[in-house]
């Protein structure tokens, strides 16, 4: 039988580093140009990846499959690496972290159990302690835990909101007899343009929609306060039960932030969760110069911090941290075959006890790998140029008559509009940003996002590549402005 696995044996590791070196050159050769897609359509990549059977009787053996890898997927997988790659919050991956994602794919380590990920373990945990006082908090009474993604960090610290105020200010305990009928009372609030994953966390655990009060924003798509405070009144002589507030760091469109501040006075007057979703906004904290703009995250009582959003790193990345660890003990649960109670008192920590999940993969060696390589200077740079660019996008499209933007950016994202002159009506206006937006796809490999605002079609930049320049900014925008009069 053919080498299974990299192991101590001479031939295994041959070859397992001619497999490396093999992907490593095919991977390097997919980037002939600057473009970030080949340009072929849905049915078009349908044609090339249609194959009679992926399970042939017989294997065809590496050489053939790896043919067929570099001929049929990679010349057509999105390089997000590109200057011409800007649609959403997924970018590029930092190399000293593509590293670590071979060494954590090759010994594949399950954060569920210190058995089962020992140096790991002390990893994630001293990397979260790290987090934790980066993010503002008392890293004596703080703690956190690595997921899958923004949506799980939020659903945990949802959760864990829930639970604490029904253990605190009900005396009631979710864990051990379920919902009751004052959990249908309730109400937790959150931006009307909010990531959906509040809804969805609040279906899962049970409360419903009619749960998530959605508050209205501002001019500049930041959580009106003073809505926030009548609808909490309202809700209360109704006989609703406010529990949560939602801040959100960079709301997936607009990259607005929410008044931190103002919601934690507002949430301490209630006896209120604070939670900041930040899972995009939380890489602002890196940049020397705007870091204020996030000062607001250590008044909170949760956080979720994405990593493959602003830090760059491989999806997936994310944590959620907490200002008091010990609300962690919500999601505690033993198992003799997993974390016994006798080795947590003889120093071994099985992270299982504060994550939704059981098998995790190792992200923290991502995170700890890339700080270090990079620094506070080197991390200032990447997350300053990233919203400085955004910020020059903004003044040059303000400043064009063709063009409408929605607001300014406070973070790396710019929504606008084609607009041209006023004979168009805007049912034909939305129509032509969508074929902009398909025609950078099919015919110049480049790609930006698309969105809705007042019930408008806008276009939109997520500027996380620190390598795009002021000039290549300016050629987008008279390219975008060629193909909508065109």
């Amino acid at each position: 039988m053919q080498n299974l696995f990299l192991t101590s044996d001479k031939k295994a590791r041959k070859e397992y580093n001619k497999l490396l070196k093999q992907t490593a050159k095919a991977v390097s050769d997919a980037f002939v140009n600057e473009s970030a897609y080949s340009g072929p359509t849905p049915d078009e990549l349908k044609e090339i990846v249609r194959q009679d059977s992926i399970l042939p009787e017989h294997g065809l053996g590496w050489d053939k499959v790896f043919e067929l890898t570099k001929e049929k997927v990679l010349p057509n997988l999105l390089r997000t690496p590109s200057t011409e790659y800007m649609p959403h919050l997924h970018g590029p991956s930092l190399l000293e972290t593509i590293a670590a994602e071979t060494i954590i794919s090759t010994f594949n380590q399950s954060m569920d159990s210190w058995d089962q990920s020992p140096v790991a373990t002390e990893i994630e945990v001293e990397t979260i302690r790290h987090l934790c006082k980066l993010y503002g908090y008392d890293t004596s009474k703080a703690d956190g835990v690595f997921t899958s993604g923004g949506s799980q960090s939020n659903q945990t610290a949802l959760l864990l909101a829930r639970d604490w105020f029904c253990n605190k200010h009900l005396n009631y305990d979710v864990k051990k007899y379920g919902l009751d009928e004052k959990c249908s009372k309730l109400r937790m609030y959150t931006s009307e343009i909010s990531h959906f994953s509040m809804e969805k966390s609040c279906h899962i655990m049970g409360l419903g929609y009619k749960s998530v009060v959605k508050v209205p924003v501002d001019s500049r798509k930041k959580m009106d306060v003073s809505a926030l405070r009548s609808l909490i009144e309202a809700d209360i002589k109704a006989g609703n039960i406010p529990f949560l507030i939602v801040g959100t760091v960079g709301t997936t469109d607009f990259g607005s932030i929410d008044p931190l501040e103002e919601l934690s006075q507002l949430a301490r007057e209630h006896n209120m969760w604070l939670h900041a979703d930040a899972a995009y906004g939380s890489g602002v904290i890196m940049s020397q110069k705007y870091s204020d703009r996030v000062k607001g995250l250590s008044l909170c009582d949760s956080i979720t911090v994405d990593f493959h959003k602003m830090f760059l790193m491989p999806i997936s990345c994310s944590a959620v941290l907490l200002k008091d660890g010990s609300s962690f003990d919500a999601l505690t649960i033993h198992a003799d075959y997993l974390n016994r109670e006798e080795d947590e008192e003889d120093g071994y920590t099985n992270l299982v006890d504060k994550s939704m999940q059981t098998t995790r993969r190792f992200d923290a060696l991502k995170v700890w790998m890339s700080f270090q390589t990079r620094g506070r200077d080197g991390w200032s740079k990447i997350i300053t140029t990233s919203m400085e660019n955004a910020a020059y996008l903004y003044s040059i499209l303000r400043n064009d008559s063709d063009f409408a933007v929605i607001t300014e950016p406070e973070i790396s994202s710019v929504v606008f509009r084609y607009k041209g002159n006023d004979s168009l009506s805007g049912e034909d206006l939305d129509e032509i940003n969508k074929k902009v937006r398909r025609t950078l796809i099919h015919e110049h490999g480049t790609i930006i996002g698309q969105t809705v605002s007042d019930g408008r079609v806008c276009l939109k930049f997520t500027l996380l590549n620190p390598r795009v320049t002021h000039e290549k900014l300016d050629e987008l925008k008279e390219l975008i402005k060629k193909l909508a009069i065109s």
